[in-house]
C-alpha cells in the first residue's frame, strides 16, 4: 500500500532544489528536542531566509541560507543592497504534523518609545521570550526609537536588564547574545526628520547584515496623540512602502481614538499610510490563553453550544476589577476614564466572542464578521440613568495600608469628574440572546484583581424538594477566569453528604497551571509573534472599533451631563448605585 507523499516534499525546482541538498544537516538539526536546544543559541548566518511556510526549525533555515549568509556578512560595512528572499518551502515538513510550531520569517520590530514602561515590561520581555523559544528567525532585528541620547550599547544594556527582570523564559546568554546583534537605538523626537531618516539607515543597513529583506512591524507605543505623527514620518521617509516580496506592517496600542469621530479620522489617516491588513490594533486581553479558550469551549464541545442561548441562560456578567489606583498614568488617564480605557475595547470584545455564532473557520475574515454581527445588534438601554453606573473611587485602605483617593492623586484635577469605575446593562437583539442582559463593568482599587466572564443559568423551571432543603442553592453558572488564575469554574447543586436532603452550591475547577505541562505564554509573545506572521485571528478590524465607539458614545454624553461620579470607598466593590442597578432587574453582581 503506497502513502501519498506531502506536497512540500514534491513542490517546486531551483532554489528549493539547491535547498534539499541540505537536507542531511537540516535533518540532524531538527532531531533537537526543542526548538530551545543548543542550536538556537548559534549565531546565526546573516541572510536567512528563514522557512517561508512557517514551518521547520530555526536552525533548519539558517542551514539552507549559509552560503548566501556568508555574502552578506562580508558587505556588513558598507550600504548592500537588501537580500532577496528565497521562495521555498521545508521538503521535511508534513502540513498535517502540528507538534511543530509557527516560526517567524525574516523580519524586525521597530519600537517606538520604546523606553515607556510597557516596551520595558511587556513587548522587550517578550521579544526575548519567544527567540528564548526558538520561534524568532536567527536573524531578527529589533530597533528602538525614542528620545534619549543613547548609544547602541546602551540600548541593549537597557534590553539586558529589562529582560532579566520580566521575561518569563529563564535568561540564557547564547540566546542573548544572538538577539542583541541585531539591537539598534535612533534617538530623536517624532518631529525629528533627521532621527526618521536615520531609522531608514538603521532599517537598510539591518536589511543588508542581518538578512531581514525588507520585512518590518512598526510599533507605536506611545502615547494615543502621538499616532497620527509618526503614521506621517513613516509615509513620508518611506518606511512603510515595502520593498518588492516583503512587508511593512503598523502596530497599534489602544485606545483607538477617543471616540467615534476621532476613530474614524484615524482610521482614515492610518489607512493611507498602509494598508487595513498590514494594520494590526492590539488588544492584549484577546492574546490570553483563556480569551482564546472560550471559543475552543464554545465550538469544540457538545454540552455547552446546546444551553448557550436565551432557553438556558438568565444574565452574563463580564467583570475586570484592579486593585491598583492610577500609579503614574495620571497625564494619559485622566480625561480618558475606566469606560473608554477599558469597556470599549477589552470588555466589548469579550462580549463579543462570548456571544457571537459559530464562524465558518477560525480564520481573521470569519471572526471579523461573526463579531461584528453581535457589536452592530447590542442595544442601550431607554433609560441611561436607570442602568448605567459611572464611579470614583475614594481614600480608604488597600492591603493593609491607607491609599488616597482620586482626585488627592499626584497630578490629578481635585475637580475632575473621570471615572474609575464603569458599570452598564447592554442587550443584544438577535435570536440567540433576546432577552438576555449583558452586565459589564471595570473599576480601579476595587477588592482584587480579577477578569472573568460569567454565564448564569436559569433556575429549575421545577423543584421537586422543599424550599428549606434548596435555600442555599443558588444559580448554576459558568465562569470564564481570564486573569490572574487563568482557567473555568462550573457551579452547580449537589447534595450535601446526611441523612436529610440538603442542596447547596459547589464548583467544579479547570485550571490551565495544573491540567498542563507547559505555563501559558504572555500575550505579547503570541500577539508579537502573530503580527510577524501576518496573522490577523486575535486583533479588532477598524470596522470593530467603530462599532464599539458607537455603543459607547451614547453613555459618555449622558455622563458628561447628568451631575458627578458616585463616590466609592477604596477596597471595596464598587459604588452603592452599581448595586442598585442589579437589584432593580432582580439580579446582584457576583463576588469574585
Amino acid at each position: 500500500m503506497s502513502e501519498e507523499l506531502p506536497a512540500a516534499a514534491v513542490r517546486g525546482t531551483g532554489p528549493a532544489q539547491e535547498a534539499g541538498k541540505a537536507a542531511p544537516d537540516r535533518a540532524r538539526a531538527d532531531r533537537a528536542p526543542s526548538g530551545r536546544s543548543r542550536g538556537a543559541g548559534r549565531r546565526a548566518a546573516p541572510g536567512t531566509s528563514g522557512d517561508r511556510d512557517c514551518g521547520g526549525s530555526p536552525r533548519a533555515a539558517a542551514g539552507s541560507g549559509a552560503r548566501r549568509g556568508s555574502r552578506g556578512a562580508r558587505g556588513a560595512g558598507r550600504a548592500a543592497a537588501p537580500v532577496p528572499p528565497l521562495d521555498w518551502s521545508n521538503p521535511l515538513r508534513d502540513p498535517r504534523d502540528r507538534r511543530l510550531p509557527r516560526i517567524a520569517g525574516p523580519s524586525g520590530l521597530v519600537i517606538f518609545g520604546v523606553t515607556g514602561d510597557l516596551s520595558r515590561k511587556k513587548l522587550m520581555p517578550a521579544v526575548y521570550d519567544l527567540a528564548e523559544r526558538g520561534l524568532l528567525p536567527p536573524g531578527f532585528s529589533l530597533v528602538g526609537f525614542a528620545r534619549r541620547d543613547w548609544a547602541d550599547q546602551d540600548f541593549a544594556q537597557v534590553v539586558h536588564d529589562a529582560v532579566k527582570e520580566y521575561a518569563r523564559t529563564p535568561f540564557r546568554e547564547e540566546v542573548w547574545q544572538q538577539l542583541s546583534e541585531g539591537m539598534r537605538f535612533v534617538p530623536g523626537d517624532f518631529d525629528d526628520d533627521a532621527a526618521f531618516g536615520q531609522l531608514r539607515e538603521a532599517v537598510e543597513e539591518l536589511d543588508a547584515s542581518r538578512g531581514t529583506s525588507g520585512n518590518y512591524a512598526f510599533y507605536l507605543s506611545v502615547p494615543p496623540r502621538f499616532f497620527p505623527k509618526v503614521v506621517r514620518q513613516l509615509k513620508k521617509h518611506g518606511l512603510a512602502d515595502a520593498p518588492e516580496g516583503s512587508w511593512r506592517r503598523a502596530v497599534i496600542e489602544k485606545p483607538f481614538g477617543r471616540d467615534l469621530a476621532s476613530a474614524r479620522d484615524l482610521n482614515a489617516l492610518v489607512h493611507e499610510v498602509f494598508e487595513p491588513d498590514q494594520v494590526f490594533r492590539i488588544d492584549h486581553y484577546l492574546g490570553k490563553e483563556t480569551v482564546q479558550n472560550i471559543l475552543a469551549l464554545r465550538f469544540a464541545n457538545q454540552m455547552y453550544e446546546p444551553v448557550w442561548n436565551r432557553s438556558y441562560v438568565d444574565h452574563v456578567q463580564i467583570t475586570m476589577a484592579e486593585d491598583i489606583g492610577i500609579g503614574g498614568r495620571a497625564g494619559y488617564y485622566d480625561g480618558i476614564g475606566a469606560a473608554r480605557d477599558v469597556l470599549q475595547n477589552h470588555l466589548l470584545q469579550l462580549l463579543a466572542l462570548t456571544a457571537m455564532e459559530e464562524p465558518a473557520s477560525f480564520d481573521a475574515a470569519s471572526l471579523l464578521t461573526e463579531k461584528l454581527k453581535v457589536l452592530r445588534a447590542v442595544r442601550l438601554p431607554d433609560d441611561l440613568g436607570a442602568h448605567t453606573v459611572r464611579g470614583q473611587y475614594a481614600a480608604g485602605w488597600q492591603g493593609g495600608a491607607p491609599v488616597p483617593g482620586y482626585t488627592e492623586e499626584e497630578g490629578i484635577d481635585p475637580g475632575s469628574t473621570t471615572d474609575t469605575y464603569a458599570a452598564v446593562g447592554l442587550a443584544i437583539d438577535n435570536r440567540r440572546w433576546a432577552g438576555v442582559p449583558f452586565y459589564l463593568r471595570t473599576g480601579k482599587r476595587l477588592g482584587r484583581r480579577v477578569t472573568e466572564i460569567a454565564v448564569v443559568f436559569q433556575r429549575a423551571p421545577h423543584s421537586p424538594f422543599d424550599t428549606t432543603a434548596t435555600e442555599e442553592l443558588g444559580e448554576n453558572a459558568v465562569v470564564i477566569r481570564v486573569q490572574p488564575d487563568e482557567g473555568m469554574t462550573v457551579r452547580f447543586g449537589s447534595k450535601v453528604p446526611g441523612t436529610s436532603m440538603e442542596i447547596r452550591d459547589v464548583s467544579m475547577d479547570f485550571a490551565y497551571g495544573e491540567s498542563f505541562t507547559e505555563s501559558s505564554p504572555e500575550a505579547y509573545e503570541r500577539l508579537i509573534l502573530d503580527v510577524l506572521l501576518g496573522d490577523a485571528n486575535l486583533f479588532p478590524r477598524h470596522q470593530e472599533v467603530e462599532e464599539s465607539w458607537r455603543i459607547l458614545d451614547p453613555v459618555e454624553e449622558y455622563w458628561a451631563g447628568h451631575g458627578r461620579p458616585a463616590r466609592y470607598a477604596s477596597g471595596s466593590w464598587g459604588p452603592g448605585e452599581a448595586d442598585e442597578m442589579l437589584a432593580r432587574d432582580g439580579r446582584s453582581w457576583r463576588r469574585p
